[in-house]
Formats: C-alpha cells, sequence, structure tokens
C-alpha cells in the first residue's frame, strides 16, 4: 500500500447509516437495484467520454456487469468497467450527502421508519448496508493510473488506501464492490435468487449484467439476465406496467408509482423518443435552491447528461425520464447544448405535450388532477410567472382557492359562475387560507355572493403582479385600489345616507391627522359589512403579500409603503365616533380609539402592531374606560 488514510463520515450520513442498519425495512433486495443502478450509470458515463476521447474504451470496449457470489466466504461482489473513481470522488460519493435538506430527510426517515425515502433522497449505495456487515469498494478512474480501496463497516468512519495491486480489477478502469453478507442476508447468496431481483428491478437496463457462482465451472458464452434494451425504444405494446414503473424507479430515484406516464416518439424535422413520468408524491428536493431537472438525455442511446436546464423550464423540474434524440452530435458539448436550436425545439414541443397531458387529465379525471395540483400546483404557478409564452395556457390548468366554496375551480369554472354585471376576477394574497378568509377585505364580496380567489402560495404574489388579465377580463386584487362594489351590486342612495356620509368628514379629518405618520389616506369603503375599518392600498402599489416576503427576505431597499385605512361608514362603532368628533372633549379619546383600530388592521393583514407596548397600554386603558 503506497498511501493510507482513515475519514469521518458527514454526520448525517453517520445518522442515515444507523437509520439503515437498525431499521426493519422490508424489501431489503432494493440493495441489488441500487448498487446495479450505480454500476449502469457509471457505464453510460464512460460511454458518453469516450465519444470524444476514444481511448478510454479501447482497451477493453464491451462495457458490462457482473455480480459473483461466493457461498463459502458469504461474499457478494458487483463489478463494472465503467467510469471508476478517484481519491476525491470517493470521499465526496461515499463519504458525504452534499444536499440541500439533508438534515429534514433525516428527520423525517427517523420519524417514520420509511427507508422508501432512500430512493428519493438518491443515497442507494448505503442500503448494501442491510445486508452487509463491512463493504470494500475497489475502484480505478477511467485515463488515470491509481487504485483505489475504500472501506467501512457502517459505523463512523471509513478507510481510504492508494494501493500498487492493480490486478485487484479485472479491467483497467472500474468499480468493484464487496459485500460481506450477514447472516440475515444469507438468502442473496442464492444465484436463482439475485437472477430474479435483476429481472424484477433491472431488465430495463442497457448494459448487459452477468451472473454466477463462484463454484459454476467458468462459461465459454455466459448469457446476460437483462434483455438490456433501453425500455424507450421498445413499443408500448410489449412494456407492461410493472416494467414502467421499475424503469421510473430506477431513472427518477423514486419509490412510488408514477402519476403519468408519456411514452412517444417524434417523427419528422427532427426524431426523438420521449418516456417521461410525473411522480405521485412530491419529490424531496422539489424546492431545492438548486432546481436541478432530472431529465436524462441521450443520443442514439448513448447516455449524454443527467441534468439539461435547457431541455426543460424550472417549473417542469418535477418530470423524471429520458428523452432520446437522433438529431444531436454524439460528442455535443455542454457549452454547445445551451444554443442548440434541435434543443430548443424539443424543449418547446416537451413542453406543449405536457401541458397538453395535464389538459386531459384535469378534463377526464378531475379528483387525480386535483392530486397531482396539491403536489405541483405551486411549482406549475412559478411558470406563469417566468413563462410569458405559455402563461395563458398555464392559467387555464392552474386550480384555485375561493371563497364561495371548498372546492378547487379554474378561473373559467370562475368566468361562468359570474354575474351578468361583474367585470373583472377577483383574488386576494395571503400566507395560508384559513388567516385570509376572514380579512375583512372580503366583507363587501361575500355579502354580495361576488367570488374572490384566495391565494396562499408564496408565488402568487408574484404571478398576480405581472399578470393584469385572462381571457379579456381584468384580475384584480381587492386590497388594491377603491373597490368597485357599487357598480356589481349598487345600494340605494337616499338623503338621509348623504347626510350620514357628511358626518364622517370631522371624523375621517381627525384620524388623518393623528394617522398621518402611518397612513396614506382614511376613506369611507363599501368593501366592509361587519368590520370598522381595513388596510388596503393604492392601486399602483405593490402587492401587500407580495410586499411582506420580500421585507422577510431582505430584498426591498426602502421600507413599506403607506397604506389606506377605510372605514365601514355604517358600523355602529364609527357611527359612535363620528357623533363624538363633534365634541372637542372627545378628541383624545377619538385619536386612541383610531391608532387601536388601525394597529388592530394590521393583526388582521397578519402584522405586528407596530408598538406592541403602547397597543396593549392603550387598549386596557380604553377597555378600563368603557366600563367605569
Amino acid at each position: 500500500m503506497a498511501k493510507s488514510e482513515k475519514l469521518e463520515f458527514q454526520t448525517e450520513v453517520s445518522q442515515l447509516l444507523k437509520l439503515m442498519i437498525n431499521s426493519v425495512y422490508s424489501e431489503k433486495e432494493v440493495f441489488v437495484r441500487e448498487l446495479v443502478s450505480n454500476a449502469s450509470d457509471a457505464c453510460d458515463k464512460l460511454r458518453y467520454l469516450a465519444t470524444t476521447k476514444e481511448k478510454l474504451l479501447q482497451s477493453d470496449p464491451d462495457l458490462k456487469i457482473q455480480i459473483e457470489i461466493d457461498k463459502k466466504e458469504n461474499q457478494i461482489t458487483i463489478t463494472d468497467n465503467g467510469i471508476g473513481m478517484n481519491r476525491d470522488d470517493l470521499v465526496n460519493n461515499l463519504g458525504t450527502i452534499a444536499r440541500s435538506g439533508t438534515a429534514q430527510f433525516i428527520k423525517e426517515a427517523t420519524e417514520t421508519k420509511d427507508l422508501s425515502l432512500i430512493g428519493q433522497f438518491g443515497v442507494g449505495f448505503y442500503s448494501a448496508f442491510m445486508v452487509a456487515s463491512d463493504l470494500t469498494v475497489i475502484t480505478r478512474k477511467a485515463g488515470e493510473k491509481k487504485l483505489w480501496i475504500w472501506k467501512s463497516d457502517g459505523e463512523s468512519n471509513f478507510t481510504i488506501d492508494e494501493s500498487d495491486d492493480l490486478e485487484q480489477l479485472n479491467s483497467n478502469r472500474g468499480t468493484k464492490i464487496v459485500l460481506s453478507i450477514t447472516k440475515e442476508g444469507k438468502e442473496y447468496l442464492e444465484k436463482i435468487r439475485i437472477e430474479e431481483i435483476i429481472r424484477k428491478y433491472s431488465d430495463h437496463i442497457s448494459i448487459p449484467i452477468f451472473v454466477r457462482d463462484i463454484k459454476d465451472k467458468e462459461d465459454e458464452k455466459p448469457e446476460a439476465i437483462n434483455s438490456a434494451l433501453a425500455l424507450w425504444t421498445r413499443p408500448k405494446n410489449k412494456i407492461t406496467k410493472e416494467q414502467y414503473k421499475e424503469f421510473y424507479n430506477h431513472v427518477g430515484q423514486m419509490f412510488d408509482d408514477p402519476w403519468l406516464t408519456s411514452h412517444y416518439k417524434a417523427e419528422g424535422q427532427i426524431e426523438y423518443t420521449v418516456l417521461n413520468f410525473i411522480p405521485s408524491t412530491k419529490p424531496f428536493d422539489l424546492y431545492d435552491p438548486a432546481r436541478e431537472n432530472r431529465l436524462k438525455l441521450y443520443v442514439k442511446k448513448v447516455f449524454i447528461t443527467d441534468n439539461c436546464p435547457e431541455l426543460i423550464p424550472p417549473y417542469l423540474r418535477f418530470l423524471r425520464g429520458v428523452i432520446d434524440s437522433e438529431d444531436l452530435p454524439l460528442n455535443i458539448s455542454r457549452e454547445m447544448l445551451q444554443n442548440n436550436p434541435v434543443v430548443k425545439k424539443i424543449r418547446n414541443a416537451l413542453v406543449r405535450r405536457t401541458i397538453g397531458d395535464l389538459k386531459k387529465k384535469l378534463t377526464n379525471d378531475r379528483t387525480s388532477y386535483e392530486e397531482f395540483w396539491s403536489n405541483f400546483g405551486p411549482v406549475i404557478k412559478e411558470g406563469i410567472y417566468e413563462d410569458t409564452e405559455k402563461k395563458d395556457t398555464l392559467l387555464e390548468i392552474a386550480l384555485f382557492k375561493n371563497s364561495n366554496s371548498t372546492k378547487l375551480i379554474t378561473l373559467d369554472e370562475y368566468i361562468d359562475s359570474m354575474s351578468k354585471k361583474q367585470k373583472d376576477i377577483y383574488f386576494i394574497t395571503g400566507d395560508s387560507y384559513a388567516n385570509v378568509i376572514n380579512n375583512p377585505s372580503l366583507e363587501g364580496y361575500k355579502s354580495r355572493g361576488i367570488n374572490v380567489l384566495i391565494l396562499d402560495d408564496a408565488v402568487d404574489s408574484f404571478w398576480t403582479s405581472s399578470t393584469p388579465n385572462f381571457k379579456e377580463k381584468n384580475i384584480k386584487s381587492v386590497s388594491k385600489g377603491v373597490d368597485d362594489l357599487e357598480s356589481i351590486s349598487k345600494k340605494k342612495t337616499d338623503d338621509k345616507d348623504k347626510k350620514e356620509d357628511k358626518s364622517l368628514e370631522p371624523l375621517i379629518i381627525l384620524l388623518k391627522d393623528k394617522l398621518k405618520e402611518k397612513v396614506k389616506d382614511v376613506r369611507t369603503s363599501s368593501r366592509l359589512t361587519e368590520s370598522p375599518v381595513c388596510l388596503v392600498v393604492d392601486e399602483s402599489a405593490m402587492d401587500p403579500q407580495l410586499e411582506k416576503i420580500l421585507q422577510q427576505h431582505n430584498q426591498l431597499q426602502q421600507g413599506a409603503a403607506l397604506k389606506i385605512l377605510e372605514i365601514n361608514p355604517d358600523h355602529k362603532l364609527i357611527k359612535k365616533l363620528a357623533k363624538m368628533s363633534k365634541d372637542k372633549a372627545s378628541v383624545g379619546d377619538i385619536e386612541n380609539i383610531g391608532i387601536l383600530l388601525y394597529e388592530q388592521s394590521m393583526i388582521l393583514d397578519g402584522e405586528k402592531p407596530s408598538d406592541p407596548v403602547n397597543f396593549s397600554k392603550k387598549l386596557i386603558d380604553t377597555i378600563s374606560a368603557s366600563i367605569s
């Protein structure tokens, strides 16, 4: 040994290993699938590199995966002649989980004991410790001279040794994993059992997989256990539902059933094959800031990349699957992908097809579509904000909470339910349905039977700010501008009403003066029916919820814009204050109550009082005065 070092596992890895080793897992057999999948990926990556560096393949051109069983030594060995690893690869790939959300993943897996989360998180290598007391990884990276040996018993550390004994690999590159099988895992020392697992999980893999028991005689012409035919190249009528599922689990690193499977071949000016899936559960990294997609790009069945942002927009990043092009060059580089016209055409067609599939689901299976929307609706709405070309189409497949019903509705359904006098689509934003539905700004609309969309996803504040209309209907916030309720449902105004409105003028003047540092204006409103006051903003102002989000992320340079205090002329408190305003001796009381009403409105908007201590004092003083 030329060099040896001992390293500690990343804390999260150590926790994960303990969880896996000490937990009961009903399908321990998946370790075969995970290790075979890793070996297949290693071969795919080498095949791609060889398109520009042919010498990497020349000495051993036939890519394969070999599994050997040794009952005497209680060992299973999985070997591939793929890309291999060097020292840094071993540390980064087998010693750390460098992904956003790691801590949350460990927490969920620990609390639920649900190790199906493993596949969602992409840490399949560690599944080997469910059946093995220790692992040895012998590897050599293609094009490099050094051979490395990684060892661990699944405890807190691992060792990496540099070796001069190159004969430990049957090829000048690749990876060999040796598993020391525990008593609990002895069933996997049976050749027939391993073959069964491969046919179940890995038949679709395009790299041939060979299995032998070392006591068997060397076979002159060994036969691959899997069909070694890329699944997406097979006719749809020759593929079972189970085969689709297993391919989805493999390529998507998911353990659930696919919610939607889309398999087709595009022919014409450009040719490509698509086999894509939409998960039935939310992927663990759906909101990872990196926003990496999980579509694999192949060219003529040769793997190119598993992260090609040019293929799909970020708002479709939940897609899993494969795209195989016949029109891209095999030696295409990362830079060439960015501006390639073929990639752009595939992207446009893929987006159209995906949205079309979703529209069909919405029409034909509403219940199932609502399940999809609960998982991915906020992500789709990112597209309304980001993709101006597809904005209207995405709005057509969007579902919304609303003030009239607990059922989700489309914008078309909203428009169909509008009265003849209603010309606009109304909405309100907030941080949760429970908080928003009781907002005073909704009262006038509810009382008149006018439906209001309840938008409680963070992204809603963004897309509504850039989407003024839908199908010739204006999209308007009930928290902005002067309400136009009178034009929809106008109440009779007699001389008495006019006199009462005029009697409010002294009160409004008083409130304007007292609150001049806190509000932009004070005015009467018809949007209130039960509450005495509410806060709104100018038509041209930023959406209040958007302003709040930007402030939370320190993205708003200036302070919050002053809001407008609207008062309810029909509320008994406002009427009483109007009478009191005629008495100079009551001015102080009115001003205190005005501040309380303003602060209360802030609370109803989800804000804290500007001065909680002073607010509390004024509240106690006012209550005390009322009962004295």
